[in-house]
């Protein structure tokens, strides 16, 4: 009987544990990013009723983990490792065998790096800081620069230039677009603040960077606009337009007119801006940007093979410059902006832009001349009138041809064309008030200038991260046709008597052309978890010439057709550089480095044609670099850079070609010069706390020179006639060291920041054949406050303080003078609809014993200004230099020389207005 009964009840625990099947979990825990396994997880499985542990293990080296024995039912799976965020989630059991597959866990590390610091106005997540716009109330109506100065760790100056976390903003992009080509300007002036939904501020890396994923340590501190989603269906505008009142002829006068439209990823933008005030638009400078100041281009490279062209020295081509802070300017900008992008494929952004300014100018130059015991005084004043058109188009192609894949192409053109009046009185005088000589001269020029480039760039990925290969091809032309006049009457003088006098008139000719085309190659290949390799060639051919032809006046033909052979030449010459780079990087979490060299290998081949005379030479150069980078918490980073780099001399250096535009200041040509070789060091840190709003930064520059370019002067003190000859020299060192701290002070809601400089520089100067040094130190401080209280009032209060001290070997005296500027600008809003600003600056310049005029100056300016019909219309009345003190002076002390230079000024005028702010429905809907 007992028997039967253990039978019975082992035949029904057998059947109860056929009916009760056990089952097996299994599955495998990789790291998310690396996709390496992850050793030692623990992988428990929880009752989800009361949350205990009903089983757990320890995932392998492989990995992997297995669970058995688990009953069917709901559990709470949970992965816990000390470098890993916990994994959760809820599984049920209802088979045999249940496989989860691969389970990516993300590190901690990660995770703080991206964690929310501030879930309100202000996110930061990695190295972007994000600033909800909605929470930043500007005026009615405002633009995005109006937007960016009410955001912490942001500063926009008077200029227009913008700054974050102390590092100035080199891009602006709209959508993750550029806007109107690379000025930052345009995006922040021409767009809607009420347009953007969110603010980003992030270090851009390079393209090579983005592309391969090594980290480079080269970045661009870029500002990236995210439009609301509604206003990318739809279109807003401004028609803008003010007068002055009671004037006859010469009134002042401004037209704005801006259009956008957007529609998903197809943007368009429009803009036309006419006027007379000197109103902000494309200046004079970015003209250097896109080689329209083609005589002096010098060609760079820089550790990665790269060409590009820097103007550099004086103008020799006969413009005059220009700086359109002063004299007074018509202005005609319009600009187009077309950008699309098709199936997350194709993007294709093309901006083509015109610009015509009319120049005119009076200005005054003392400047003084220390030459051995000698003192020369010179007296110089010029007028100047310029109309100069200019035309550009910037065109990018972008296609992503597989997943793998990608080819870009890119070309831009700008075209120039200039006529200029310049006439010009001097006279110099000793230090005893003897006269030493006396000029009058005029110097008309009519020149066309073009610059055309195109690129294209492919780009491979491997299925091996971080192993890329890319091909680079470039082509680029410069060219300068001109016809220029020249008239002068020069008289020399001998203790203080007459001596001689030469009189010009003279047709001066030229065409200028230089090219270049190159190419580069460039593999990646990661050696190691943290480690790559990158190799790179470059093969560039730069090509040009410098056709000088100057003939004299005939007073038997009436016509210029007398050459003269000592003011003409005809010069070529080619540039030939092989440029293999070799690279080794290490990027992590929170360091990155890399050090590498690159070999140039460059042929010289210059021909005189006319003095039928040829010049060799060869090159072999090597260009060290070395980056560090290390984000020892989230926004805070340290950077040190080191780059070795050579600069070519630039044509006009070379030719042997003597320039007689200004009689007593003569230029002449070297041939034999020989390219310099630059060693720059960069130290930066910065970091910006979110949740106290308070920044630091410092950054240290230090950069020597050898084999540098300067001018030798030989300087008659009787006459006063310098000629100059560019030469190399060893010797040239400078640096520069800046601070920065900024803070909210929370008890009185104010925002203050401070800013002092400093920097020393010591250069090589030639003489009369005797070699010297000059230096000079400049020091500075900063200090900016700032408070507002929306719809109340806003106040900006600043001060800039600035010292500069300059010696030389010629003599022992010390030239030295500061500056100081002090600036105010408030914001009263009053009925709600009106609103009352003014800024006032009072700029004070010491004086010297070389300058003892008072060069204390107070700009005022106000407007006042109402809206109407939820603020679709505005009406205002402005009025610029109410105390009619505003004056261009500008001080300036080079190697052996002091000298001031005072420019026209818009002086005081009054203007009415009258703006239009529409949107979808002409502003009707809100």
């Amino acid at each position: 009987m007992k028997k039967t009964i253990g039978l019975v009840t082992i035949f029904f625990l057998c059947s109860f544990s056929v009916f009760s099947q056990k089952a097996t979990i299994s599955g495998v825990i990789t790291d998310a990013n690396e996709k390496t396994p992850v050793y030692n997880s623990v992988v428990a499985l929880l009752t989800p009723i009361d949350s205990i542990l009903y089983k757990f293990t320890r995932s392998d080296k492989q990995g992997k983990f297995n669970l058995k024995n688990v009953k069917s039912g709901d559990y709470i799976l949970m992965t816990s490792h000390n470098q890993y965020a916990d994994y959760v989630d809820v599984i049920t059991m209802n088979e045999n065998e249940k496989k989860l597959g691969t389970i990516p866990l993300r590190s901690k590390i990660e995770l703080l790096r991206e964690v929310v610091i501030k879930t309100g106005s202000i996110r930061i997540k990695g190295d972007t800081t994000s600033y909800r716009a909605s929470d930043f109330k500007v005026d009615a109506n405002a633009n995005v620069e109006e937007l960016l100065k009410k955001l912490p760790g942001i500063q926009v100056d008077r200029n227009g230039a913008i700054k974050a976390m102390g590092e100035t903003v080199q891009k602006v992009l709209v959508d993750g677009e550029e806007f109107f080509g690379d000025d930052p300007g345009m995006a922040v002036k021409n767009l809607r603040a009420d347009a953007v939904k969110e603010v980003q501020v992030f270090d851009k890396k390079s393209e090579l960077a983005e592309f391969t994923g090594i980290d480079d340590g080269k970045t661009q501190k870029t500002i990236n606009l995210k439009l609301k989603e509604d206003k990318k269906k739809g279109y807003f505008g401004k028609i803008d337009g003010a007068n002055q009142p009671f004037t006859d002829a010469d009134s002042r006068y401004n037209t704005n007119l801006m259009f956008s439209s957007f529609k998903g990823k197809r943007k368009l933008s429009a803009f036309l801006l006419n006027g007379n005030t000197g109103q902000d638009g494309l200046g004079w400078e970015d003209s250097e940007k896109f080689g329209a100041r083609d005589n002096n281009i010098s060609m760079n490279m820089d550790d990665d093979g790269n060409v590009s062209y820097e103007w550099v020295g004086d103008n020799n081509d006969g413009e005059p410059r220009i700086n359109t802070q002063n004299g007074f300017i018509k202005n005609t900008n319009a600009g187009l902006q077309y950008t699309n992008k098709w199936n997350d494929k194709q993007n294709l952004n093309i901006s083509p832009k015109f610009n015509n300014q009319i120049y005119t100018n009076n200005s005054s130059r003392i400047s003084q001349t220390q030459v051995g015991e000698t003192q020369l005084n010179e007296n110089r004043s010029t007028v100047t009138n310029v109309d100069r058109s200019n035309f550009k188009l910037n065109a990018v192609y972008d296609v992503k041809l597989d997943s793998v894949n990608s080819i870009k192409f890119s070309a831009r053109t700008n075209f120039y064309d200039t006529n200029s009046d310049e006439f010009t009185n001097g006279e110099t005088k000793g230090n005893d008030g003897i006269l030493k000589n006396k000029q009058q001269r005029s110097f008309n020029t009519n020149s066309d200038k073009s610059a055309l480039s195109a690129g294209f760039l492919f780009k491979h990925k491997f299925a091996k991260p971080r192993r890329t290969f890319s091909v680079n091809g470039s082509w680029s032309r410069l060219s300068t046709n001109s016809d220029n006049l020249l008239k002068s009457s020069n008289e020399s003088y001998i203790e203080g008597i007459l001596a001689t006098k030469d009189t010009v008139n003279q047709n001066k000719i030229g065409d200028r052309t230089s090219q270049n085309l190159s190419a580069s190659f460039s593999y990646s290949e990661p050696i190691a978890k943290q480690l790559s390799l990158q190799f790179a060639y470059q093969i560039a051919y730069d090509t040009g010439k410098n056709n000088q032809l100057t003939y004299d006046y005939s007073e038997d033909t009436g016509r210029y057709d007398q050459l003269v052979s000592s003011l003409s030449n005809e010069f070529e010459q080619t540039f030939i550089t092989h440029r293999p780079n070799i690279k080794l990087s290490y990027n992590a979490k929170k360091i990155n480095y890399s050090i590498g060299s690159g070999f140039g290998f460059t042929s010289f081949d210059l021909l005189d044609k006319t003095m039928n005379k040829e010049y060799k030479r060869s090159y072999t150069n090597f260009f060290p670099s070395a980056n560090f980078s290390y984000k020892y918490k989230s926004n805070s980073n340290l950077r040190i850079n080191y780059q070795g780099s050579t600069r070519q001399p630039t044509l006009d250096q070379l030719q042997p070609l003597r320039n007689n535009q200004d009689f007593f200041n003569q230029t002449v040509g070297n041939p034999d010069l020989k390219q310099s070789f630059t060693n720059n060091i960069n130290i930066n840190q910065g970091s910006y706390d979110m949740l106290t709003e308070t920044q630091i930064y410092q950054g240290l520059n230090f950069s020597t020179t050898s084999n540098a370019i300067i001018y030798s002067r030989v300087i008659d003190p009787e006459t006063a006639k310098t000629v100059s000859k560019p030469i190399n020299t060893n010797g040239n060192f400078s640096g520069n060291f800046y601070f920065g701290y900024g803070l909210k002070i929370k008890k009185l809601d104010l925002r203050a920041d401070f800013s002092p400089s400093f920097s020393y520089s010591k250069s090589v100067l030639s003489i009369n054949d005797k070699m010297g040094s000059a230096k000079n130190l400049n020091t500075g401080l900063s200090v900016y406050l700032s408070k507002f209280k929306q719809k109340q009032y806003d106040i900006n209060l600043s001060n800039r303080f600035s010292f500069n001290r300059n010696s030389t070997s010629q003599n022992n005296e010390v030239k030295s003078f500061n500056t100081n500027n002090l600036s105010l600008d408030v914001g009263v809003y009053f009925a709600e609809k009106w609103k009352l600003s003014t800024d006032y600056n009072l700029n004070t310049r010491q004086k010297t014993v070389d300058f003892q005029d008072n060069l204390t100056n107070q700009l005022w300016n106000a407007r006042l200004q109402r809206t109407f019909k939820n603020d679709e219309f505005t009406a205002y009345f402005l009025i610029r230099d109410i105390l009619n003190q505003n004056i261009g002076i500008q001080r300036n002390v080079y190697e052996n020389t002091i000298s001031q230079e005072q420019n026209d000024r818009l002086r005081r005028y009054a203007m009415i207005g009258f703006t239009w702010n529409f949107k979808n429905g002409g502003g009707t809907k809100k």
